[in-house]
């Protein structure tokens, strides 16, 4: 904060780039770093999914309320929320832990009442919070940017959601979609 921060905000200030931000996969060195300077833009990476709300706590009101964007990126949780919780499903980059696979389970079941397939739940619960302005699905061919698209584009009812949190698997306080506005995207 002392040492790149200083020549960061010189350069900001001189107009030589636009904007500072913080890229990393913890959203508590996101929220440490929004606590002491004042920051353009975060990428966070996995840690704000249908799995993970902490994020919700402390550092997502704090973007909230001081004009801060947040890139979001790893919805998938590293895959288990593309896969479901199958044999072999990676969380975090690791085979998922038995409560991992457990959670997932409990999600797909309610997938399954609502006809939603759990990718496209992953993937339009974190763009639906007002801070997240963009996404980075990890896409590595066309037809996975396609299926994206598709997943994005697929209707889900409220009611979906509501279920979600009346089972706990949704933070009570976590933005939802609306079934009424439809997703607006753009590619680069």
């Amino acid at each position: 904060m002392d040492g790149s921060w200083r020549a960061l905000e010189k350069l900001c200030s001189e107009g030589v780039v636009k904007g500072i931000g913080v890229g990393v996969n913890e959203w508590q060195v996101c929220h440490e770093s929004l606590r002491q300077r004042d920051f353009d833009c975060f990428l966070l990476a996995g840690r704000y999914t249908l799995l993970e709300q902490d994020a919700l706590e402390g550092f997502l009101p704090l973007c909230e309320e001081r004009g801060v964007t947040l890139i979001a990126g790893g919805g998938f949780n590293s895959g288990i929320l593309a896969t479901g919780a199958v044999p072999g499903a990676k969380y975090n980059y690791t085979p998922a832990p038995s409560d991992i696979l457990e959670r997932v389970s409990r999600i797909e079941t309610v997938c399954r009442e609502y006809d939603v397939p759990l990718p496209a739940a992953a993937l339009q619960f974190v763009v639906a919070h007002p801070v997240i302005r963009s996404f980075c699905a990890g896409t590595r061919t066309v037809s996975q940017l396609e299926q994206n698209l598709d997943w994005f584009r697929r209707p889900i009812l409220a009611e979906f959601w509501e279920a979600l949190k009346r089972k706990g698997l949704l933070a009570e306080n976590a933005p939802v979609p609306k079934a009424e506005e439809p997703m607006e995207m753009t590619v680069h």
